[in-house]
């Protein structure tokens, strides 16, 4: 891919995108419409809406993060990791700006478009979640490029940022666009996605801890050192299998919703590779592995709800 996309814009362009991440993108809006669907609340074109602005959110981060990499100097010759279209030189910072641009645009648009599928004219509810959706679309953007001071990505917030984004409002806020009310359960199995969302950015950043540290960019992995942020990955794997476990007792969840534990093999596996390799192909796969369980364990909880 790297080698077609230096002489295919189209494909330089697929590689900013990074397309593989908009799974993880997909699995708080599944998740927030399977808890709408167990209170018999379901608007599919509130799912499509809504997923089709999480993974315009998801691009412009992805274009953002390569532009403002790049131009910190914190994508060079020695990162770890896939290659970027713009340090690379295959997409120009003024080209790269120009498509953040029309993303941010069409991100903006499916928003709206998705606010006035769910609360038709209820200005109140309307104009909340249009400043929740201005917020996304900041932080998208602000992660790695910053306004006026340096990028909150590059001083160890990113987690925060994940945790609530992919998590608390990306499952809750999904299922009030559903519902148009909340209660105290759906808080749980919306902090599990965003604790699992979490994991995959921390993969993400021991596996370029060594790059980050020397281009000044103090996330979390760099703070704690390579110990502390897989002990702290372990911690986040276990708050996440907590707090399933109270959920699915409470509820409770039917059998087949257990079938979300099943991501527990592959997500620990990936937990136990994060400790005992550096090598950057192997800790890109469990970055993968990491994501696609986070995917699925949204998926599997959403079925059993549905079907409950």
């Amino acid at each position: 891919m790297d080698q077609l996309a230096k002489h295919n814009p189209y494909h330089a362009w697929v590689l900013a995108a990074r397309p593989r991440t908009l799974p993880l993108a997909c699995a708080s809006i599944l998740l927030g419409s399977g808890l709408a669907g167990h209170a018999q609340a379901f608007n599919p074109v509130v799912l499509v809406l809504a997923l089709l602005t999480a993974m315009a959110l998801q691009v412009l981060s992805n274009l953002a993060n390569d532009y403002g990499d790049a131009a910190s100097g914190a994508d060079d010759e020695k990162r770890s990791g896939p290659a970027r279209a713009v340090s690379s030189g295959m997409l120009t910072p003024t080209a790269m700006r120009g498509g953040m641009a029309v993303t941010a645009t069409v991100a903006a648009v499916l928003g709206l478009l998705l606010l006035v599928a769910a609360f038709g004219n209820q200005w109140g509810q309307l104009l909340t979640f249009i400043l929740l959706g201005a917020a996304a679309l900041v932080a998208a953007v602000t992660y790695t490029v910053g306004l006026g001071g340096a990028p909150y990505g590059y001083r160890g917030f990113g987690d925060v940022s994940v945790f609530m984004f992919f998590g608390l409002l990306g499952v809750l806020g999904t299922y009030y666009l559903h519902t148009h009310q909340l209660n105290w359960l759906p808080f749980l199995p919306a902090a599990t996605c965003g604790l699992l969302a979490t994991a995959v950015l921390n993969v993400n950043n021991v596996r370029d801890i060594e790059s980050d540290a020397r281009c000044d960019k103090i996330t979390l992995a760099v703070r704690l050192g390579r110990e502390g942020a897989i002990r702290y990955h372990w911690a986040l794997l276990g708050l996440a299998l907590a707090l399933t476990l109270v959920y699915l007792v409470a509820l409770p969840v039917p059998l087949l919703g257990w079938s979300c534990l099943l991501v527990a093999k592959p997500l620990t596996d990936a937990a136990k590779t994060l400790r005992h390799t550096r090598d950057d192909k192997i800790l890109t796969n469990m970055l993968k592995k990491t994501a696609v369980s986070t995917l699925l364990y949204s998926v599997l909880l959403s079925i059993g709800l549905v079907l409950f």
